[in-house]
């Protein structure tokens, strides 16, 4: 079990860091976001009943474009299941004398990874938003990302192996991930929204993960996650969800081929 866990693992990184518009992709993209973004809506935040305890919007909105590169680039590792499919791969794995939950955890092991050098890369820029990070914030700043690229990672799984094309992939990221993403308080902050919105964002797991980033980033004053979810709640649903998708990705890669 652990050697193949081991060689889904390897593949997928040896396979992502080969494409290189893969990566410009997972990391290009949310920057870009982030830059126009932040800068664009920053005077809205300016002065106002819920500017945050933060130097700028820049700052607010940094954990939320880190939550970004961690969700495109865990993402984007899974859509591999669906070339796999097609290229006869994946056939040859599922014929394979190796445990179903080897191959799902090699998958998400990859993606996990994936994600996370991303979201260290990221980091590099944090000086750039005037973004403080205190080296012995760094272990629960790594903690957190593994949770949060574990979790996306099994999202994008679960999707992607009930798919047979790449188009209606994109479609569902779209349609679930992206929304998922905004309704996180990664671009704006629960306090300020309808209440319908504010419901939806309590729902929302990847709410939790943006908290719990935000809370390492800034520990002195957690940005609008003031009157939102504590740090160990947060990571608590995190991990809670990634468990939770391990579990029913396992169950559906027995059952469905």
């Amino acid at each position: 079990m652990i050697l193949a866990t081991c060689s889904l693992w390897r593949r997928d990184i040896v396979r992502f860091y080969r494409q290189r518009s893969r990566i410009i992709g997972a990391l290009g993209s949310p920057v870009v976001f982030w830059l126009l973004l932040g800068s664009g809506l920053g005077r809205s935040f300016e002065g106002g009943a819920t500017s945050p305890p933060v130097e700028g919007y820049l700052q607010y909105f940094y954990p939320g474009t880190l939550a970004l590169i961690v969700l495109f680039t865990s993402i984007f590792s899974t859509i591999s299941v669906i070339e796999d499919r097609q290229e006869g791969f994946l056939q040859g794995v599922l014929v394979a004398p190796v445990p179903r939950s080897a191959i799902v955890l090699g998958k998400i092991l990859g993606g996990t990874t994936l994600a996370v050098a991303q979201g260290a890369v990221f980091l590099v820029l944090a000086p750039l938003a005037g973004v403080p990070l205190a080296p012995a914030a760094l272990p629960a700043l790594a903690g957190v990302l593994i949770a949060l690229g574990f979790a996306t990672t099994g999202l994008g799984l679960l999707i992607a192996w009930s798919l047979d094309s790449t188009q209606g992939f994109h479609a569902i990221m779209n349609l679930l991930l992206i929304p998922m993403w905004i309704l996180s308080g990664a671009v704006f902050p629960a306090s300020g929204a309808a209440g319908w919105i504010r419901a939806v964002m309590v729902v929302n797991p990847m709410t939790y993960g943006v908290s719990a980033l935000r809370q390492v980033i800034f520990p002195p004053a957690p940005g609008f996650t003031a009157d939102g979810p504590g740090l160990a709640l947060s990571v608590g649903i995190v991990v809670t969800f990634g468990a939770a998708l391990l579990a029913a990705d396992t169950w559906l890669v027995r059952t469905r081929r």
